[in-house]
């Protein structure tokens, strides 16, 4: 099975690159060129415009049976295709075969759930005096400009899709460069599926030229962003300038609480493959370990012993637990932030070190005794690094936990009911998991409070936020 050929799709035709600029895609396990991506120029992204304003005139009207059959069939497609998607991703990507086929399965499920939640957009009557009469009704919000990161190659550009084209509105998707192919495969099965073709397309190229020309533009009415805050606070104000409404989910730096209460070994058989999926780089990533001191040091020496065992390779070797990261910036990253935190103070377990001499593994890494103000401890590291700290009560854990303007995913390990409900409340976070890594699934919002964003993804709420609310009086 080959890496297919790259390219856009605009208005129905797969766009080659042609005479236009490309960008080498590169297997992260190798370091070798996978193929050349073109690169949209004004002209492309002005045609893409043009036929998003014709989707979404067409696709608005589309009764909501014709909307959950697409979105149904490419369910069913992706389900046919699953091993060339996933392939895909692996090769672009770096992550495992067994993540990447998961990460088709996620798609799926949130294609046949939405396919059901077309039959649900339920408006509502208000009582009135006689001879009058109220409605509040949802409509779609417009064309939708989508971006996509490469650390989930298929689930991030379904999710772009599938609440807009479930609301009735037309998508531009730029998915990231690094990670073209699988991108253009879930949309493919959206457009086999039945989806006209303006209604959905995906563009490629220089990141900044891209946003500015699509926000920039009065058809876009809608801004959906899965990124860096950096990023999406810049891209935030592209679109304030037309007030286009914004769903931004952005990065994270999950804190994990462990209580001294806790079954360890259970704890660390479930938090470690939770830390090291992805080589790290998951935005919900469980990060910062807060730790109770009388758990402390049997669940550091377990974890270090774990990590030191994790099974580093190429994605599509069998047995491999953790790929390489994406990209060359990302070793690079954790060699500044991890040298950064041994400089402060850290004390290094295992890992901080890059691994073989083709691609860009990088071990698997634990450091504990992290100052508080180690860059590391204040920036999202985004890679296969656990940071271990010991904290003697319950109000210094969840003050620690809430220190970061960020608030994404928490997670917290506790057997007392009381404490619990306690969590629950006092953490600052747009989703938090007790006892549990699970926070995803089709009908649950997905996003971010602070600087990790606003709105949701995922669920009735991914739909809603594709529409507008319109209160309709009649004399």
């Amino acid at each position: 099975m080959s890496y297919p050929e790259l390219h856009m799709l605009i208005a129905g035709e797969k766009v080659l690159a042609g005479t236009r600029r490309t960008h080498t895609v590169i297997n992260p396990a190798t370091g070798e060129a996978l193929g050349a991506l073109p690169l949209a120029e004004a002209a492309d992204l002005d045609r893409a415009l043009a036929a998003a304003q014709r989707g979404f005139r067409l696709w608005r009207e589309a009764p909501s049976g014709q909307r959950a059959a697409v979105l149904a069939g490419a369910a069913r497609l992706l389900r046919e295709r699953q091993e060339e998607i996933a392939r895909n991703a692996t090769l672009e990507e770096g992550k495992t075969l067994t993540e990447a086929r998961i990460e088709v399965g996620m798609n799926i499920g949130l294609f046949e759930f939405y396919a059901g939640e077309c039959q649900r957009f339920y408006g509502r009557q208000l009582v009135r005096p006689p001879g009058m009469r109220s409605t509040v009704v949802c409509e779609p919000v417009g064309p939708v400009a989508a971006f996509a990161p490469w650390n989930f190659p298929i689930g991030n550009p379904g999710r772009k899709l599938a609440a807009p084209i479930a609301a009735g509105c037309s998508v531009i998707l730029k998915a990231a460069e690094e990670a073209p192919a699988s991108a253009l495969g879930v949309l493919q099965c959206l457009l086999d599926a039945g989806l006209p073709p303006e209604v959905g397309q995906a563009v490629f190229g220089v990141p900044d030229e891209v946003s500015r020309h699509l926000l920039g533009s009065k058809i876009i009415r809608k801004l959906s962003f899965t990124g860096s805050t950096v990023v999406g606070k810049h891209l935030m104000k592209l679109a304030a300038e037309d007030c286009k409404r914004t769903t931004m989910e952005l990065g994270g730096h999950g804190p994990v609480l462990v209580f001294d209460d806790v079954d360890v070994e259970q704890v660390l058989e479930v938090m470690v493959a939770s830390k090291f999926r992805n080589a790290g780089q998951v935005c919900i990533a469980p990060t910062r370990f807060i730790v109770q001191e009388g758990v402390y040091e049997r669940f550091l020496a377990g974890f270090t012993e774990r990590a030191a065992a994790w099974r580093v390779g190429d994605g599509l070797e069998e047995g491999v637990q953790m790929g390489p990261m994406a990209n060359p910036r990302r070793p690079e990253a954790m060699e500044r932030l991890i040298g950064g935190a041994l400089r402060a103070g850290a004390r290094l377990h295992t890992g901080a070190k890059r691994l073989g001499t083709r691609g860009f593994f990088y071990a698997p890494t634990v450091l504990s005794e992290v100052p508080l103000d180690a860059p590391i401890m204040n920036e999202e590291p985004f890679g296969p690094v656990a940071l271990v700290n010991a904290f003697r009560s319950e109000e210094a854990m969840i003050e620690e936990a809430n220190r970061l303007p960020y608030g994404l995913a928490a997670f917290a390990w506790t057997r007392d009911a009381a404490r619990q409900k306690r969590l629950a409340r006092a953490i600052e976070s747009g989703m938090f998991c007790l006892n549990t890594v699970v926070l995803g699934g089709p009908d649950a919002p997905f996003g971010g409070v602070k600087w990790s964003g606003h709105g949701s993804e995922n669920g009735p709420e991914g739909i809603m936020a594709c529409m507008v609310v319109k209160a309709v009086h009649e004399g």
